[in-house]
């Protein structure tokens, strides 16, 4: 029974809308609007003729709806593929064929599409308490950048490359940690894990080709454990104090070698010409030698006399102070003040030489000028006396 249909003897309660007098219909029925719209697109209608109505569907519809499904079939085959991305066709779940990027059309139900990002680089890390050789425990953190190169091999050659990458690379970490001392991972030895953490990766991944391309890892810089932090900062401090002590050496070293280099080499050079020198006198010294023997045995006396007075000469030349003795006098001392100025070292050229004898008394002799040309005899006397 309809909602809208009254009940027997005026009995309105039972209409939910209350109509009173059969004035409002409310709302249509709803089965009646279905046979409507079906009978629009020739599904329903009553065959007329025969005492029982029989309901049928005209070709017309059937081909109506069969083009409309067709061409809806049709239009979602459209799809786009970005243009970092690579189109990956399966074709009853099996691989088919790979796309570029732009507008394609597949059979929708019989084909498939799985977009692929080959362009922009991926990045994935990993992180952990790991053992090292000489069994302390460190703290590692380690990020690894790659791309995908083959999208085929990257979907079906493994179950989840992503993830098999990650457990690669957090085995071979732990393999070159496991390998390595604590200092050398905290401190100088980093970089060479991280280049043999990469041997290692390239390595163990090849056999799968799995289609990925590591382009860098990233080996952070390792910590010890919190509860020992301070004793390890303490022990990186004196490492950091002996390598700028070890600088300071070799700086120090590179600013003294050179010079020390160069007194050697002129220390050689002086002992060169010292030897040469000292060979040349004895060889001046033995020729002098072999000119005078034959003037000695030619007159002994006289070539005696000859080299006494030059013996006596050059040593009076070298000596800036000569006592002298002269007859009817008290002793005299003799002041070369030009051989002193020039031992010193001065300029004396604009000074006369200035002889000033004087008494064992100290007053100046007003008889000195007169004396001083008998140096020479007098010294020759006294020497010979």
């Amino acid at each position: 029974m309809a909602w809208n249909q009254p009940g027997n003897g005026g009995n309105n309660d039972r209409d939910p809308w209350k109509n009173q007098g059969n004035k409002d219909q409310g709302p249509p029925d709803l089965d009646e609007a279905i046979r409507k719209l079906m009978a629009k697109f020739g599904f329903g209608g009553k065959k007329r003729g025969g005492s029982g109505g029989s309901s049928g569907v005209p070709a017309k519809g059937v081909g109506l709806i069969a083009i409309i499904a067709l061409i809806v079939w049709f239009i979602a085959g459209f799809y786009t593929v970005k243009e970092a991305d690579r189109g990956v066709v399966l074709r009853f779940g099996n691989f088919h064929t790979l796309v570029e990027s732009g507008l394609h059309w597949r059979p929708v139900f019989i084909d498939t599409v799985e977009h692929v990002d080959v362009n922009n680089i991926r990045s994935d890390s990993t992180e952990g308490f790991m053992l090292t050789q000489d069994e302390n425990v460190v703290v590692v953190q380690l990020d690894v950048q790659y791309r995908i190169v083959d999208p085929r091999s990257y979907l079906f050659n493994v179950v989840n490359a992503d993830s098999v990458l990650s457990k690669a690379t957090d085995s071979a970490l732990r393999y070159v940690v496991g390998h390595t001392t604590m200092d050398e991972v905290l401190t100088r030895g980093r970089e060479d894990v991280r280049a043999r953490t990469l041997d290692l990766l390239e390595e163990t991944l090849n056999p799968y080709t799995m289609g990925l391309q590591i382009v860098d890892i990233n080996l952070l810089p390792a910590r010890p454990p919190e509860a020992v932090k301070d004793a390890f900062d303490d022990a990186i401090s004196a490492q950091e104090d002996e390598e700028r002590f070890i600088r300071e050496a070799e700086a120090y070293a590179r600013e003294v070698e050179p010079l020390a280099r160069g007194q050697v080499r002129r220390m050689l050079q002086e002992a060169q010409a010292y030897k040469e020198q000292i060979t040349l006198e004895a060889q001046g010294e033995v020729a002098r030698f072999n000119e005078l023997l034959p003037e000695y045995q030619q007159a002994p006396e006289v070539t005696r006399e000859r080299i006494y007075l030059d013996t006596l000469q050059e040593l009076y030349r070298k000596t800036p102070k000569v006592l002298i003795d002269v007859e009817g006098s008290n002793n005299m001392m003799y002041l070369p003040l030009d051989k002193i100025l020039e031992k010193q070292g001065r300029n004396v050229t604009s000074f006369s030489p200035s002889r000033v004898p004087v008494d064992s008394s100290g007053s100046n002799n007003s008889g000195s000028s007169n004396n001083s040309g008998t140096v020479r005899s007098s010294g020759r006397s006294g020497g010979r006396g």
